[in-house]
């Protein structure tokens, strides 16, 4: 049983060349966030098709580079800070649709303000604000 595919339109197949290259980077049919998109770089396609034919091919997404999702053994390991810049409060802020961060805002303010990706995630745990729209499609 494919339980991933049901995110997807019954009979959608995954495209073989984003397929082999999953198939050679994955270990043990899991793929982590950030070698799905060195694929996607390296096949020049958007992040959001390697999340789907993870999905196709019943793999699983792992890693996230936020720390939200496929870490074990508590599957996200992003942590509550005891307090966070104030600069990346109100960037974070600015950014927001509907209270909730998009990953890919999440990414570019990391790079904005050069910290690491889990830094904006922390600050949205300790905002109580939820990220969302992953550009892999994991959630």
């Amino acid at each position: 049983m494919n339980k991933f595919l049901d995110k997807h339109r019954a009979g959608e197949k995954p495209n073989s060349l984003i397929k082999d290259s999953i198939i050679r980077h994955a270990l043990e049919n899991e793929l982590p966030c950030a070698v799905a998109f060195n694929i996607a770089k390296e096949l020049n396609v958007p992040a959001i098709e390697i999340g789907k034919n993870v999905d196709l091919i019943n793999f699983r997404l792992t890693k996230c580079q936020l720390g939200l999702f496929g870490y074990m053994p508590d599957k996200k390991i992003v942590k509550c800070p005891e307090s966070i810049d104030p600069e990346i409060k109100a960037a974070i802020q600015k950014a927001l649709i509907d209270n909730r961060l998009s990953c890919e805002n999440a990414w570019n303010i990391a790079a904005s303000f050069n910290v690491h990706k889990m830094t904006i995630s922390a600050a949205c745990e300790f905002m109580g604000i939820k990220i969302n729209k992953c550009q892999l499609g994991a959630f």
